[in-house]
């Protein structure tokens, strides 16, 4: 129907099992977010986020929650991006994920990218709860604009607090009204975006140091066992060569 809204939220938990395995006791897609459990190894849960339907257009509301229980093991990822279009609906679209990482638990954040559609207004929330010895690999990545044409205008937010302290807060906004976005002081001409967080107390012994990963990528040590790595790139192949070493300059 013309204006229709979707309103929808996938929930999935994640506990361990007793034997050294991670179960998952609630697993419960919604709307346009199905959720899969896939084959995992090591005794980790893996779970891919498959696309029900277009989704998100302008003017839906969906989100995705996810908590892994204290010893749990879980690895989440997608089976294709996930595309931001406009829609009938007046307004943006929402798109909300809410992690929760327990002491002695691993989670691995793992989704395709996002792309950025023309026409498409998306606001992306991303809040992330760490207990102290929890250990989170988080990646996220955006394109801006289908091949050939101009990216519609994307705000994300991600907020990662550890221990009840904050560890991470940052917005970016880009497209359409989206001041500089495409200047050489922000993306220079670039149409991927992305970055890739590591939390892991082991890090409190042997501390990241900070350097660059490529032309256009860097790796920064955070407050605590953390670092980020952020990188540019002219499509989502070499965004994602620059965030895979990232992953093997942490170790």
């Amino acid at each position: 129907m013309p204006g229709t809204r979707v309103r929808a939220t996938a929930r999935l938990v994640a506990e361990a099992d007793g034997r050294g395995g991670t179960a998952l006791p609630v697993l419960a897609g919604d709307g346009p977010l199905a959720l899969r459990r896939t084959r995992g190894m090591g005794g980790e849960a893996c779970v891919t986020v498959v696309g029900a339907m277009s989704a998100p257009l302008g003017g839906d509301r969906i989100a995705i929650e996810a908590t892994v229980g204290p010893g749990a093991r879980l690895r989440i990822g997608s089976a294709a991006a996930t595309i931001a279009l406009p829609g009938r609906a007046a307004g943006p679209a929402h798109y909300e994920i809410r992690l929760t990482v327990a002491d002695g638990a691993t989670l691995h954040w793992l989704p395709e990218p996002l792309i950025s559609a023309h026409g498409s207004e998306l606001l992306m929330t991303t809040r992330i709860e760490l207990a102290p010895t929890a250990r989170l690999v988080f990646r996220e990545e955006q394109i801006l604009g289908r091949t050939g044409e101009s990216p519609g205008h994307l705000t994300s937010r991600l907020t990662v607090h550890r221990a009840g302290r904050p560890l991470l807060d940052q917005e970016l906004a880009h497209g359409p009204g989206a001041p500089g976005w495409d200047g050489g002081a922000v993306l220079g001409g670039h149409r991927a975006v992305g970055q890739l967080l590591v939390v892991d107390p082991a890090h409190d012994a042997r501390p990241i140091t900070p350097r660059g990963l490529a032309e256009t990528a860097v790796l920064t040590p955070l407050t605590g066992p953390a670092a980020l790595a952020t990188a540019v790139a002219p499509d989502a192949l070499h965004l994602r060569r620059a965030l895979d070493a990232a992953v093997t300059a942490v170790g």
